[in-house]
């Protein structure tokens, strides 16, 4: 089997596993492909790329002592502002009774502080504290250095080059669906 047939399978699956809804997403995906030939190889290797980037920098998360979910979730409350859980849950795609315990450890912790809705005592509103800022700046420095360290080995024309790569990846990104 081919490599397009085959990214054009994994697409399909993991369209499905992700419960997009979207009808013509996958013909969309063959029309963009078939136009540009090479973007599904740019974009496997990309992929690739992301994954072990991130990996390698979320090793400095460690010294946070909060495991990679509740600095996700808190990350979103810090990016995104006061959240209900269920707000919370959706953005981490989670159950509302895994937020649930999250957001009690997150308590516990004092990251977070949780607050009851005025007009319905079920509904809570999570905010970070500033400890919970705080180190979630601390940690974003740390896997910011971490890369820096590894990005300084390369020449100038090889940073010039990354650098470029982000400029345009920032484009692609703020056009997303």
């Amino acid at each position: 089997m081919s490599t397009k047939k085959r990214s054009l399978r994994n697409d399909a699956k993991d369209a499905a596993a992700s419960g997009s809804r979207e009808p013509e997403a996958g013909s969309r995906l063959a029309q963009a492909i078939s136009q540009k030939p090479g973007a599904l190889q740019v974009a496997d290797r990309l992929h690739s790329a992301a994954i072990h980037l991130l990996r390698r920098l979320r090793k400095q998360d460690v010294a946070t002592g909060q495991g990679p979910a509740r600095l996700s979730a808190l990350s979103v409350l810090v990016f995104g502002g006061p959240k209900t859980l269920g707000e919370l849950a959706a953005a981490e795609q989670v159950k509302p009774p895994t937020m649930s315990r999250m957001v009690a450890g997150l308590a516990g912790d004092r990251l977070v502080e949780i607050a009851s809705d005025s007009t319905d005592a079920r509904r809570m509103h999570i905010r970070a504290t500033q400890k919970g800022k705080t180190i979630l700046q601390k940690g974003r420095e740390r896997r910011i250095e971490y890369l820096a360290a590894h990005l300084h080995r390369l020449t100038v024309e090889e940073l010039e080059a990354v650098s470029r790569a982000v400029e345009i990846l920032g484009r692609v990104l703020s056009d997303w669906d």
